[in-house]
């Protein structure tokens, strides 16, 4: 049987009050090629946004160094590095608030501990290397955990019988993973990850359903923004999706959500003071 829900997570020498109100992670990729059109090979460009972020009152900086698009292709951990850990030393200077690397290779994740991040993103649930349990562990540091299908549907075309329910269970088999390797419930947030190895109608059966995660009693994170069912809804490329990610952060505001990952922080910090008081009161 699992616990409650953490009431708190620590994170940089900052309290995390889970249930108070919607937390905004920005997103700052320094992979060339991200899904997004957002992606950034130039280091002072990518701290530039970070500290707009964080004057746009941002309240976690996520740093990704690798692509999660779609067909594209790993690189390596030194290749990763490269790109991240200039630009973390550089924003833990500018900044003072919570740096996350999104990674699931524990020698990356390492190196970027060491340049200033105090929170891991992984996009694989731990299901590609326990060590970055492990670290994190040893690190003191949160950890996220995703559910990602791509590893049985790398063509988001697998019509899974009840999405949530692989979903859930996938997240079960994360956290289970995680406490095993030593990382603290406190320190452990998760992900449904909609966008990663889900149909468009999916991954919109995923956000109707996010009530559902509360039986893990864990905060959630909803990574959403400019996503690919959302240009799939509309119709837009990804420089158009700000309304429709504004929608699906919204509703998943009204379904509990505990933070949300963005581009658009200062558009979806507004939004989240909107929902928090219509939601939290």
């Amino acid at each position: 049987m699992l616990a409650g829900k953490p009431g708190v997570t620590r994170c940089a020498g900052i309290s995390f009050l889970w249930g108070t109100r919607t937390y905004v992670v920005g997103i700052v990729n320094v992979s060339p090629d991200s899904f997004s059109g957002d992606g950034l090979s130039d280091v002072d460009m990518a701290v530039s946004r970070a500290v707009l972020m964080a004057e746009e009152g941002a309240d976690i900086i996520d740093v990704g160094g690798e692509s999660t698009r779609p067909g594209s292709l790993p690189i390596s951990a030194e290749e990763e590095i490269s790109r991240v850990v200039p630009v973390l030393e550089k924003i833990s200077k500018k900044i003072s608030l919570p740096l996350s690397v999104d990674t699931y290779k524990p020698e990356v994740a390492q190196r970027a501990l060491d340049a200033g991040a105090s929170m891991i993103n992984d996009i694989w649930g731990l299901k590609r290397d326990s060590r970055l349990a492990e670290l994190a562990a040893q690190r003191g540091v949160p950890i996220v955990l995703m559910s990602n299908q791509r590893d049985v549907s790398p063509h988001h075309d697998v019509v899974f019988p009840d999405v949530m329910s692989v979903v859930i269970q996938d997240l079960r088999k994360s956290i289970e993973k995680a406490l095993s390797k030593g990382i603290p419930r406190g320190n452990i947030i998760i992900d449904p990850g909609p966008g990663f190895g889900k149909t468009p109608q999916q991954n919109l059966e995923v956000l109707r359903r996010l009530e559902e995660l509360k039986e893990l009693n864990l905060p959630v994170l909803l990574g959403t923004s400019r996503k690919s069912y959302i240009g799939y809804v509309l119709g837009l490329p990804e420089e158009e999706r700000l309304e429709g990610t504004a929608a699906a952060v919204a509703i998943g505001i009204s379904r509990g959500v505990d933070l949300v990952r963005v581009h658009d922080v200062k558009e979806m910090v507004r939004l989240c003071k909107m929902a928090d008081a219509i939601v939290r009161g």
